[in-house]
């Protein structure tokens, strides 16, 4: 096999969960142009069928599944369905997640005064919502003997980012278990199964653009704060994400496991001097 060819995702079944969202749109795009058969998994069942029709028109197969990632009996009827078309899951990318507003602690609100159940409910969807569905999906890749899963951390888990404090705890969670459960599925299932993560930087989503966006579209103090702490001095493009995806999915990250690759234009690396 040519190096070439390890990049290939070639009829490789992978499911994505957040996939109706900014980044999950750009995952999806890449594994179609892979090669890779895709099941396309969120909440909003307008935005799945354009994914739906995006990876057709790449001449790629695809299949939309409506799917709320915290309820553990719908993320069971979307693996059955997958199996029942396919036969079986080569890769899971856990994408769902993302800040809410409530959990998001303003600049002059007191740090004590805001409602913690929001950040409670961040904290659930970024982590829960990765651990279920690896726990349904994993089973049949680690069974299988054979496969891949991507997590997707953030910088939030390196460098604590001020105001999102539930997003940080959780992203934080997202680490430590993508390293616990590399190790699991290796020492139980060969090393053939493999667990990495990957950390974007500053992209901008539906979730933060508010947070980044002043309403004359000019950007806001926050967002001017993160590209001057980049050596690349901008903000990241979706698209800029899509071989790192293709790589930790593909034959040729083979021996690389409990992983957390940092997309960030050099922002984690760089201490402002």
């Amino acid at each position: 096999m040519g190096i070439l060819d390890k990049f290939s995702l070639n009829n490789h079944v992978v499911v994505v969960t957040g996939a109706t969202g900014v980044l999950g749109k750009s995952f999806v795009d890449a594994l179609a142009e892979a090669g890779a058969k895709v099941a396309v998994l969120g909440r909003n069942r307008e935005k799945l069928q354009e994914r739906v029709q995006a990876i057709e028109a790449k001449g790629a197969e695809a299949l939309a599944i409506q799917v709320d990632v915290l309820n553990e009996e719908d993320v069971i009827r979307a693996r059955d369905e997958i199996i029942a078309k396919w036969g079986t899951i080569d890769g899971l990318v856990n994408a769902a997640g993302g800040n809410i507003a409530g959990a998001t602690i303003k600049p002059e609100q007191n740090l004590f005064d805001h409602d913690i159940r929001d950040t409670l409910k961040a904290i659930e969807l970024n982590l829960n919502g990765t651990i279920i569905p690896t726990h349904i999906f994993g089973r049949v890749i680690a069974e299988s003997g054979k496969g891949s899963i991507v997590n997707i951390s953030s910088l939030a888990a390196s460098r604590p980012l001020t105001r999102v404090l539930g997003y940080t705890v959780a992203k934080h969670g997202v680490d430590g278990y993508t390293k616990w459960m590399s190790v699991e599925l290796a020492l139980r299932y060969g090393d053939k199964v493999r667990v990495n993560a990957i950390a974007p930087g500053v992209f901008l989503t539906e979730q933060n653009r508010n947070l980044l966006i002043n309403p004359d579209g000019t950007y806001s103090d926050r967002a001017q704060k993160f590209i001057n702490a980049m050596p690349y001095q901008r903000l990241g493009e979706p698209d800029e994400l899509k071989g790192t995806l293709v790589y930790l999915l593909s034959d040729a990250s083979a021996l690389v496991t409990g992983e957390t690759i940092f997309v960030d234009g050099g922002f984690n690396a760089w201490c402002g001097v």
